[in-house]
């Protein structure tokens, strides 16, 4: 479809690329990777004919057709949504126009016999080259796809002037969808979607009828996405086949197998130097020395990539904080008619891992605004728990930076003492180093500055984190390094991300925030989508009800594979040693389904125990609850014996949840086993 011949491209004394031959196939799905400033987004921009190569050639088919997305940037202005969207089938806009002028002149009494003749001929060649180009489903596509990205029937007639940045990008990428070039080129395309529109942009990539070729700093994307990863580093470019988890593996292979190699020939080299220098002035070793010589100028030097520097952060120690850390009681919020928070209540336990969800606009940035105590609610009351220490993260954290101080400067203020050796660590870890230390905060890009913004973050002392979008801006190595931060940290959490792979790793609750409510469901991610998907929705609105435990969907096996021999038809020696073929595949695939029932009734059992768990834990908190209830005097203050009363519901309906998910694993497992 599209090839690069001998291209090289460099920006002043620095090479990009360096006589570069590569090559895209049509229906290829292609994840372009390397390190920040390696050259990506001027490679995409060099497919897409809006930058030249250097040298070398790119040759393209011509009837080829292009479609980019830059990263940011692009504006729509003077139309609607729908009209906008609509631009990308222009030639069936013009084409459905073209119709209803002949339909007009049709209706024209006055019009010659011959003349009619003809329209009605060119109306019928119209409407059948519309109907295969599948106009009448124009409307419908465009319905879909702008679904899909997030906008609501209401958005559909809005004036493209009235959104802001990030549904200017949605607009675009819209069109480029609609369009459906020969070649997609998307550099970074989820930065602006929230995990809903990603989801759904992923399916649709999926089947994609044609070649795609994006960037992306969402390794869950990647691995949904793409079947083969391009790197580019060190001038040129590495293909690898499969998605980015396997990427990574085949690509610290061979860097482990190049780190071997460059080893090896270092100590040939400095070997070969020992002898010339040791020889060089002896006339009887004078061939040997000069040949060696030779040799030495025939060496290549193997080219490593700078190995980055894994950091492994510790938090620095604080208090732990008392069981209960946050609670929203009855909070109502709105702006103006659009009512955001109707009546929410929320409880926050101490080492609780909550991830918002939810579309863009439906209210996680003011709950998290709400929990900080940065906004407070309409009606309601917040109440935080004993010894807490709290840090909050905002979207807009990259602003509140002071500008006149240096990004180390930046960390050092505010940190404690123990934590100021690590300020270099850290800063390396977010792609601060050398001279970059020094710089002002004022001169940084918006990246550098959230960058800066997670960086100084992790350096103060808290025992509760509000984290509203910390992975906007993040490249892959950084978003490593904060997230196995946070997988280690010992406290309460609470993030928006609409980096799915970064919620499924940290979360274990998900709070589902929408239509004025807010929904919990105790789980991951993928369980929560599981829950979601098959309509078993045991949780609570706002937990104003008892919060029930969401059904979840089985889990992998992580246990060993059966290694019991196999079974051997009583055959003769001979043909034990040389079974059929048809055989042979018909054991494998017997051994195969015995394997897999045993996996199946293996994480069946490892669930119900884990249930057992959770529901004896759940019945002695609901003894104490009943202790405490027994009392005399407990409902002297009515004000506290209702929170323990409302608790102690709770509980006795987490219970009956679980009771119920038990017994259905139960029978579950039983039919297992004697299928099994």
């Amino acid at each position: 479809m599209i090839q690069l011949s001998d291209l090289t491209k460099g920006f002043g004394d620095r090479t990009l690329l360096d006589h570069v031959t590569w090559q895209i196939g049509d229906g290829d799905r292609v994840g372009l990777c390397g390190p920040n400033g390696a050259g990506k987004t001027t490679l995409l921009k060099m497919l897409a004919g809006l930058d030249e190569p250097d040298s070398g050639a790119i040759v393209r088919p011509a009837a080829l057709t292009i479609g980019y997305l830059p990263q940011d940037g692009l504006t729509h202005t003077g139309r609607t949504v729908v009209e906008e969207a609509s631009t990308a089938f222009q030639p069936l806009l013009d084409m459905k126009a073209e119709m209803h002028d002949i339909e007009h002149q049709l209706a024209d009494a006055a019009v010659p016999e011959p003349e009619h003749e003809a329209m009605l001929s060119r109306y019928g060649q119209l409407q059948d080259r519309f109907r295969l180009s599948d106009g009448y489903n124009m409307d419908l596509r465009i319905a879909t796809v702008l679904r899909g990205l997030g906008f609501g029937p209401d958005d559909a007639e809005r004036s493209c002037d009235t959104f802001s940045g990030g549904w200017q990008m949605r607009i675009a990428l819209a069109k480029l969808l609609l369009g459906r070039p020969n070649l997609l080129l998307l550099d970074e395309p989820t930065n602006h979607l929230d995990l809903e529109a990603r989801n759904w942009l992923e399916e649709y990539l999926g089947a994609y009828p044609y070649a795609v070729i994006l960037v992306s700093h969402d390794r869950y994307f990647l691995d949904a996405v793409v079947t083969r990863i391009t790197d580019l580093n060190l001038r040129t470019l590495t293909d690898y086949v499969g998605n980015y988890t396997k990427y990574v593996e085949q690509r610290d292979a061979m860097l482990d197998r190049l780190r071997q190699a460059k080893r090896e020939q270092d100590e040939e080299v400095a070997r070969v130097k020992l002898f010339v220098d040791r020889f060089r002035y002896q006339a009887t070793k004078a061939a040997q020395v000069q040949s060696r010589i030779k040799l030495l100028e025939k060496v290549v030097p193997i080219e490593v990539p700078p190995e980055r520097k894994r950091i492994h952060f510790t938090f620095p120690p604080c208090a732990k904080s008392g069981r209960t850390v946050l609670e929203l009681k009855h909070v109502r919020k709105a702006y103006g008619a659009l009512t955001v928070f109707g009546d929410v209540t929320l409880h926050l336990e101490r080492g609780d891992r909550i991830a918002l969800v939810g579309p863009n606009g439906a209210g996680k940035s003011t709950l998290m605004r709400m929990l900080s105590g940065e906004e407070a609610p309409d009606a309601g009351s917040r109440t935080v728990g004993h010894q807490v220490v709290m840090e909050y993260f905002a979207q807009d954290e990259a602003v509140r930076l002071d500008p006149a101080l240096t990004v180390y400067e930046t960390l050092a203020s505010g940190s404690p003492t123990t934590m100021v050796p690590a300020i270099r660590n850290i800063l390396g870890g977010f792609l601060f180093s050398g001279d970059d230390v020094y710089k002002k905060a004022a001169v940084l890009s918006g990246g550098e500055r959230t960058r800066l913004a997670v960086a100084r973050m992790l350096l103060r002392p808290s025992n509760t984190l509000l984290l509203d979008e910390p992975t906007n801006h993040l490249d892959l190595d950084s978003k490593d390094v904060l997230l196995e931060a946070l997988d280690d940290y010992g406290g309460t959490l609470v993030i928006v991300s609409h980096d799915r792979y970064f919620v499924e790793k940290l979360a274990t609750k998900i709070i589902e925030i929408g239509h004025g409510e807010a929904t919990v469901y105790p789980g991951t991610y993928s369980e929560f989508l599981w829950s979601k998907e098959h309509g078993r929705q045991s949780a609570v609105s706002g937990l104003q009800s008892p919060v029930g435990e969401a059904k979840r969907p089985p889990a992998k096996s992580r246990t060993t594979e059966d290694r019991r021999p196999k079974t051997v038809d009583p055959r003769s020696a001979t043909e034990a040693r040389s079974p059929k073929p048809e055989d042979r595949e018909s054991r494998k695939r017997l051994d195969a389904d015995r394997k897999k029932k045993q996996r199946a009734l293996e994480s069946l059992q490892k669930r119900i125990a884990d249930l057992e768990g959770r529901i004896a834990e759940r019945e002695a908190r609901v003894k104490e609850l009943e202790a405490a209830m027994g009392e005399p005097g407990f409902y002297a203050d009515r004000e506290a014996s209702q929170a323990l009363v409302d608790r102690h519901q709770a509980l006795m309906w987490e219970v009956g949840e679980l009771m119920g998910q038990w017994e259905a694993l139960q029978e579950h497992a039983a039919e297992a086993a004697s299928e099994s």
